[in-house]
Protein backbone atom coordinates (compact mmCIF):
# COMPACT_ATOMS: atom_id res chain seq x y z
CA UNK A 1 0.00 0.00 0.00
CA UNK A 2 1.17 3.34 -0.89
CA UNK A 3 0.23 6.65 0.34
CA UNK A 4 1.26 10.24 -0.46
CA UNK A 5 2.35 12.70 1.93
CA UNK A 6 1.17 16.65 0.85
CA UNK A 7 1.81 18.05 4.26
CA UNK A 8 5.01 19.23 3.46
CA UNK A 9 6.59 21.46 0.66
CA UNK A 10 7.84 18.47 -1.24
CA UNK A 11 5.46 14.99 -1.25
CA UNK A 12 6.64 11.42 0.17
CA UNK A 13 5.57 8.41 -0.58
CA UNK A 14 5.43 5.49 1.86
CA UNK A 15 5.56 2.35 1.08
CA UNK A 16 3.54 0.19 3.81
CA UNK A 17 3.29 -3.66 3.82
CA UNK A 18 0.10 -5.35 4.00
CA UNK A 19 1.40 -8.44 5.79
CA UNK A 20 1.50 -8.52 9.38
CA UNK A 21 4.93 -7.17 11.33
CA UNK A 22 5.23 -10.74 12.69
CA UNK A 23 4.49 -12.76 9.58
CA UNK A 24 8.17 -14.61 8.78
CA UNK A 25 7.18 -14.27 5.02
CA UNK A 26 7.30 -10.13 6.05
CA UNK A 27 11.23 -10.14 7.53
CA UNK A 28 14.50 -8.21 5.15
CA UNK A 29 12.02 -8.45 2.00
CA UNK A 30 11.79 -5.52 -0.12
CA UNK A 31 8.18 -4.47 -0.97
CA UNK A 32 7.61 -3.52 -4.67
CA UNK A 33 5.94 -0.30 -5.05
CA UNK A 34 2.60 -0.32 -7.30
CA UNK A 35 2.77 3.43 -7.51
CA UNK A 36 6.26 3.67 -9.55
CA UNK A 37 7.24 0.60 -10.49
CA UNK A 38 10.36 -0.59 -8.59
CA UNK A 39 11.09 -1.88 -5.24
CA UNK A 40 11.61 -0.18 -2.22
CA UNK A 41 13.45 -1.17 1.16
CA UNK A 42 10.28 -1.01 3.89
CA UNK A 43 10.28 1.66 6.47
CA UNK A 44 11.68 3.63 4.44
CA UNK A 45 10.32 6.90 2.56
CA UNK A 46 11.30 8.05 -0.70
CA UNK A 47 11.01 11.10 -2.13
CA UNK A 48 9.51 11.75 -5.40
CA UNK A 49 12.42 12.50 -7.66
CA UNK A 50 11.31 14.64 -10.87
CA UNK A 51 10.57 17.89 -11.95
CA UNK A 52 6.88 17.17 -12.87
CA UNK A 53 4.24 18.79 -11.41
CA UNK A 54 1.86 16.55 -9.61
CA UNK A 55 -2.00 17.66 -8.66
CA UNK A 56 -2.87 16.82 -5.83
CA UNK A 57 -6.13 18.89 -5.95
CA UNK A 58 -8.35 18.10 -9.27
CA UNK A 59 -10.59 20.81 -8.92
CA UNK A 60 -7.46 23.75 -8.94
CA UNK A 61 -3.93 23.85 -10.69
CA UNK A 62 -3.08 26.10 -8.01
CA UNK A 63 -2.16 23.35 -5.56
CA UNK A 64 0.08 21.68 -7.73
CA UNK A 65 3.50 20.94 -6.12
CA UNK A 66 6.82 21.16 -7.92
CA UNK A 67 8.90 18.48 -6.99
CA UNK A 68 12.67 19.97 -6.87
CA UNK A 69 15.54 18.23 -8.97
CA UNK A 70 17.59 17.76 -6.34
CA UNK A 71 15.88 14.90 -4.64
CA UNK A 72 17.14 12.75 -7.60
CA UNK A 73 20.12 11.36 -5.89
CA UNK A 74 18.15 9.71 -3.54
CA UNK A 75 16.81 6.87 -5.61
CA UNK A 76 19.62 4.19 -6.89
CA UNK A 77 21.77 4.89 -10.01
CA UNK A 78 20.41 1.99 -12.15
CA UNK A 79 16.33 3.72 -11.39
CA UNK A 80 16.94 7.18 -12.00
CA UNK A 81 16.59 6.85 -16.33
CA UNK A 82 12.54 5.78 -14.88
CA UNK A 83 12.46 9.65 -14.05
CA UNK A 84 14.51 11.51 -16.79
CA UNK A 85 11.85 13.44 -18.94
CA UNK A 86 9.76 16.48 -18.86
CA UNK A 87 6.60 13.88 -17.94
CA UNK A 88 6.27 11.23 -15.51
CA UNK A 89 5.18 8.78 -17.95
CA UNK A 90 8.01 5.93 -17.30
CA UNK A 91 7.94 2.90 -19.06
CA UNK A 92 4.95 0.35 -18.79
CA UNK A 93 6.00 -2.55 -16.97
CA UNK A 94 3.03 -4.74 -17.10
CA UNK A 95 2.65 -4.15 -20.79
CA UNK A 96 6.28 -4.94 -22.71
CA UNK A 97 4.35 -5.61 -26.32
CA UNK A 98 5.63 -2.84 -28.43
CA UNK A 99 2.69 -1.68 -31.41
CA UNK A 100 4.19 1.66 -33.95
CA UNK A 101 3.08 4.48 -33.41
CA UNK A 102 2.02 7.23 -36.29
CA UNK A 103 5.07 8.64 -36.04
CA UNK A 104 7.47 5.45 -36.20
CA UNK A 105 5.76 5.28 -40.20
CA UNK A 106 5.61 8.21 -41.83
CA UNK A 107 5.72 8.04 -45.78
CA UNK A 108 8.22 10.97 -46.26
CA UNK A 109 10.96 9.02 -43.73
CA UNK A 110 10.62 5.84 -45.61
CA UNK A 111 13.62 4.27 -47.63
CA UNK A 112 13.72 4.37 -51.56
CA UNK A 113 15.07 1.35 -53.11
CA UNK A 114 15.70 0.83 -57.08
CA UNK A 115 16.00 -2.66 -58.88
CA UNK A 116 16.81 -3.26 -62.33
CA UNK A 117 14.66 -6.51 -63.55
CA UNK A 118 16.80 -7.21 -66.78
CA UNK A 119 17.16 -11.21 -66.53
CA UNK A 120 15.89 -11.56 -63.17
CA UNK A 121 13.16 -14.29 -62.43
CA UNK A 122 9.41 -12.91 -62.24
CA UNK A 123 8.61 -15.04 -58.92
CA UNK A 124 11.90 -14.47 -57.13
CA UNK A 125 11.95 -10.50 -58.18
CA UNK A 126 8.35 -10.01 -56.78
CA UNK A 127 8.71 -11.99 -53.52
CA UNK A 128 12.08 -9.98 -52.68
CA UNK A 129 9.91 -6.59 -53.65
CA UNK A 130 6.71 -7.69 -51.77
CA UNK A 131 9.06 -8.26 -48.56
CA UNK A 132 10.32 -4.89 -48.83
CA UNK A 133 7.46 -3.22 -49.37
CA UNK A 134 5.79 -4.62 -46.33
CA UNK A 135 8.64 -4.28 -44.26
CA UNK A 136 9.86 -7.73 -43.29
CA UNK A 137 12.47 -6.65 -43.30
CA UNK A 138 13.04 -4.85 -40.29
CA UNK A 139 13.22 -5.80 -36.89
CA UNK A 140 9.77 -3.16 -36.42
CA UNK A 141 7.62 -5.30 -38.34
CA UNK A 142 4.25 -5.14 -37.80
CA UNK A 143 1.54 -7.00 -39.94
CA UNK A 144 -1.01 -4.81 -39.82
CA UNK A 145 1.09 -1.27 -40.37
CA UNK A 146 1.93 0.20 -43.18
CA UNK A 147 5.87 -0.02 -42.40
CA UNK A 148 7.84 -0.73 -45.56
CA UNK A 149 9.85 1.04 -48.23
CA UNK A 150 8.95 1.93 -51.90
CA UNK A 151 10.45 0.00 -54.76
CA UNK A 152 11.52 0.88 -57.99
CA UNK A 153 11.77 -1.14 -61.22
CA UNK A 154 13.19 -0.38 -64.39
CA UNK A 155 13.18 -2.22 -66.99
CA UNK A 156 10.15 -3.88 -66.92
CA UNK A 157 10.26 -5.61 -70.34
CA UNK A 158 13.45 -7.82 -69.69
CA UNK A 159 12.39 -9.68 -67.02
CA UNK A 160 12.60 -13.23 -67.35
CA UNK A 161 10.62 -16.41 -66.61
CA UNK A 162 12.06 -20.28 -66.17
CA UNK A 163 10.58 -23.04 -68.53
CA UNK A 164 8.12 -22.74 -70.74
CA UNK A 165 6.12 -19.74 -69.10
CA UNK A 166 6.61 -17.62 -71.66
CA UNK A 167 4.14 -19.22 -74.37
CA UNK A 168 2.01 -20.78 -71.45
CA UNK A 169 1.31 -18.37 -68.59
CA UNK A 170 -1.92 -16.70 -69.34
CA UNK A 171 -3.28 -13.46 -67.83
CA UNK A 172 -7.23 -13.08 -67.74
CA UNK A 173 -9.04 -10.21 -67.96
CA UNK A 174 -12.77 -9.42 -67.86
CA UNK A 175 -14.43 -6.26 -69.55
CA UNK A 176 -17.50 -7.02 -67.65
CA UNK A 177 -19.75 -7.52 -70.41
CA UNK A 178 -21.07 -11.10 -71.80
CA UNK A 179 -18.20 -12.63 -73.60
CA UNK A 180 -16.19 -9.95 -72.14
CA UNK A 181 -13.36 -12.51 -71.34
CA UNK A 182 -9.82 -11.66 -72.82
CA UNK A 183 -6.87 -14.03 -72.88
CA UNK A 184 -2.90 -13.10 -73.41
CA UNK A 185 0.12 -14.98 -72.75
CA UNK A 186 2.94 -13.60 -71.09
CA UNK A 187 4.72 -13.09 -74.30
CA UNK A 188 2.22 -11.03 -75.61
CA UNK A 189 1.36 -9.17 -72.61
CA UNK A 190 5.10 -8.30 -72.31
CA UNK A 191 4.87 -6.65 -75.48
CA UNK A 192 2.11 -4.57 -75.02
CA UNK A 193 1.93 -3.53 -71.30
CA UNK A 194 5.21 -5.17 -69.85
CA UNK A 195 4.86 -2.98 -66.46
CA UNK A 196 1.81 -4.90 -65.93
CA UNK A 197 3.26 -8.27 -65.37
CA UNK A 198 5.57 -7.01 -62.28
CA UNK A 199 2.52 -5.16 -60.89
CA UNK A 200 0.37 -8.18 -61.15
CA UNK A 201 2.82 -10.48 -59.50
CA UNK A 202 3.79 -8.59 -56.91
CA UNK A 203 -0.08 -7.32 -56.32
CA UNK A 204 -0.55 -11.16 -55.62
CA UNK A 205 2.01 -11.46 -52.69
CA UNK A 206 0.14 -8.05 -50.80
CA UNK A 207 -2.57 -8.41 -48.13
CA UNK A 208 -6.21 -8.16 -49.31
CA UNK A 209 -7.62 -5.23 -48.07
CA UNK A 210 -7.33 -1.52 -46.96
CA UNK A 211 -3.45 -2.65 -45.88
CA UNK A 212 -2.79 -4.23 -49.13
CA UNK A 213 -4.35 -1.58 -51.44
CA UNK A 214 -2.04 1.22 -49.48
CA UNK A 215 1.21 -0.80 -50.33
CA UNK A 216 0.79 -1.21 -53.39
CA UNK A 217 1.19 2.31 -53.78
CA UNK A 218 4.13 2.00 -52.85
CA UNK A 219 5.76 0.08 -56.36
CA UNK A 220 7.03 2.11 -58.94
CA UNK A 221 7.08 0.42 -62.16
CA UNK A 222 8.89 1.67 -65.47
CA UNK A 223 9.46 0.67 -68.95
CA UNK A 224 13.30 1.58 -70.07
CA UNK A 225 15.95 2.35 -67.48
CA UNK A 226 14.72 5.64 -66.29
CA UNK A 227 12.70 6.79 -63.61
CA UNK A 228 11.20 10.05 -62.52
CA UNK A 229 12.32 9.79 -58.53
CA UNK A 230 15.61 10.88 -58.48
CA UNK A 231 14.77 13.27 -55.86
CA UNK A 232 14.00 10.52 -53.57
CA UNK A 233 17.91 9.26 -53.87
CA UNK A 234 16.53 5.59 -54.32
CA UNK A 235 19.29 3.18 -53.33
CA UNK A 236 19.93 -0.50 -55.10
CA UNK A 237 17.65 -3.43 -53.51
CA UNK A 238 19.28 -5.57 -51.51
CA UNK A 239 18.68 -8.92 -52.86
CA UNK A 240 19.64 -12.38 -50.61
CA UNK A 241 18.07 -14.68 -53.46
CA UNK A 242 20.83 -15.96 -55.50
CA UNK A 243 19.10 -18.00 -58.00
CA UNK A 244 16.98 -14.78 -58.76
CA UNK A 245 18.87 -14.49 -61.92
CA UNK A 246 18.03 -16.45 -64.98
CA UNK A 247 20.73 -18.54 -65.89
CA UNK A 248 21.79 -18.65 -69.49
Amino acid sequence: MAMLCASSSTPTFFVHSTLNNGSKSNRGIARKSFVDGFSLPQSKSYLLPTQTTITLNSQSKSSAVQVRAQELDRVPLEQRWMFEGDELDGPDIWNKTWYPKAVDHVNTEKPWYVVDATDKILGRLASTIANHIRGKDLPTYTPSVDMGAFVIVVNAEKVAVSGRKRTQKLYRRHSGRPGGMTVETFDQLQQRIPERIIEHAVRGMLPKGRLGRALFNHLKVYKGPDHPHEAQKPVELPIRDKRINKER
